[in-house]
């Protein structure tokens, strides 16, 4: 039954129009793009400032809420799923982007600043924000910074992490801990910065962010290079990257996801090309003038058909196509499984081989596509969840995909997360030490265990 009295404390403090506690506002932060069941929360708050976000930490630490933080729910781990006696904190009214510095190369954002925004913000002054997760044109920074993003640029720029800054956060308790600076080099204390990129909310309350910035490249060419094995798809990674070369994307589509996503974007993608690499080098104009060329003869050496972009029109197409790989195989059955084990960039081709295996075994339909050139591979299974049969086989074959990542030295997540769904596997990478240290810290920082309970590291 809900406290009417706790109910109109929140009122007071944020207004009543945002305080939500109908069943269908309620139903609508009651999951996120997972695939897991849903539960609603007791309670969903709105923010509008500051204040009274910190205020509204306060109130849940005072009366011992859960509380769990959600910007755009594109979350694919179960993270932004809330406790169904608790409280879910809304991001989506702290959109300001409250500063982009030009002379210093930095901007100053509020959790609920939407990703394609800022990069189309910062662009706009001179200056270049490179993560860019595929859910950029509506996840969050805050979320970004929650499960440390990372996306198609990853290989050459790095991920959220290498951008962060500083951070302004709330604790459990609702007070206002500052960490990190505006200033290029930092050692003022602990590095707390450090530790909330990626803690998945189980830490702290986003308030500011401070996001470097970096001169956008003077030129850029792309390319599409068209395989007929994909063991040479995969090889020709591990070359590429063996030559010294960081190209700024490098992308693999395997023959399913082609065509699910030709039939789906009508890009004009190879349909009977067994596996895609989808490549970009950027820099100096020179510079990207010898890599094209470098990358293109070892893409011929391993077997490939390379085609260039002519233009930016058709640039812009390559990659509009590699990020309609999710929702082109969202449409082929009633559900998808996302997964992002992650491998040394030397273990794709054998990791490419063991999800080949893995699907057969199962008898599941998996299409791989992903951010070959950092080992993050994002093998996506289409089923229907409401068999249970179908069920019991994604599975044994998630269980296998993690266990084949670990054993070739990898890890069960590169920039989903844990969450919910993968937590129950922690143990296998890291061990029981690693968890009981993290449990106590986390513990110390929270005591009441209020923030995001469950996520992370469990317990």
């Amino acid at each position: 039954m809900r406290d009417q009295a706790l109910i109109k404390k929140f009122a007071d403090i944020l207004g009543v129009e945002s305080v939500f506690t109908q069943e269908s506002d309620l139903l609508t932060y009651s999951y996120d793009a997972a695939g897991l069941p849903g539960q609603a929360p007791w309670l969903a708050l709105r923010p509008q400032t500051l204040e009274h976000l910190g205020r509204a930490v306060k109130v849940c630490h005072e009366e011992g809420l859960p509380l769990t933080v959600r910007g755009a729910g594109t979350n694919l781990s179960g993270g932004a799923i809330p406790r169904p006696d608790g409280v879910v904190l809304l991001t989506s009214a702290l959109k300001r982007i409250i500063e982009i510095n030009q002379a210093d190369m930095y901007a100053v954002v509020e959790p609920g600043v939407v990703t394609a925004q800022l990069f189309a913000a910062t662009l706009a002054h001179g200056l270049f924000y490179p993560p860019d997760p595929g859910s950029q044109a509506v996840s969050t920074l805050g979320g970004n910074v929650a499960e440390n993003s990372g996306g198609l640029r990853g290989l050459k720029y790095g991920v959220t992490r290498d951008y962060v800054m500083g951070l302004s956060f709330f604790d459990s308790e609702g007070n206002l801990v500052h960490t990190g600076a505006r200033t290029v080099k930092c050692v003022t204390g602990y590095n707390l910065a450090g530790l909330m990129v990626g803690s998945e909310g189980t830490l702290g309350v986003f308030g500011r962010i401070i996001l470097k910035l970096i001169p956008p490249p003077a030129a850029a060419k792309a390319m599409v290079a068209v395989y007929e094995r994909m063991q040479d798809a995969s090889e020709t990674v591990a070359a590429i990257i063996a030559a010294r070369i960081l190209p700024a994307t490098l992308e693999f589509m395997d023959n399913f996801t082609i065509r699910t996503v030709e039939d789906y974007s009508r890009a004009g993608l190879p349909r009977e090309a067994a596996a895609l690499l989808l490549i970009e080098v950027d820099g100096h104009p020179a510079q990207v003038e010898e890599e094209a060329a470098r990358v293109q003869e070892i893409c011929r050496q391993h077997g490939a058909r390379v085609q260039m972009a002519q233009d930016a029109a058709q640039r812009d197409k390559i990659w509009e196509a590699r990020r309609a790989a999710i929702p082109a195989l969202a449409r082929l059955k009633p559900s998808i499984w996302l997964e992002d084990a992650t491998v040394p960039r030397s273990q794709i081709p054998a990791m490419i081989a063991a999800l080949t295996e893995i699907a057969a075994k199962c008898q599941l339909t998996i299409g791989t596509f992903g951010h070959a050139g950092d080992g993050n591979l994002h093998p996506t299974i289409v089923y229907d969840k409401r068999d249970p049969d179908q069920r019991q086989r994604v599975a044994a074959a998630v269980e296998a995909i993690f266990e084949r990542a670990l054993t070739l030295g990898g890890t069960l997540s590169g920039e989903h997360g844990l969450g919910l769904t993968k937590v129950r596997f922690l143990a296998d990478e890291v061990g029981p030490a690693t968890i009981a240290w993290s449990r106590r810290l986390k513990a110390a920082l929270d005591p009441k265990g209020i923030l995001n309970p469950g996520k992370a590291i469990g317990g």
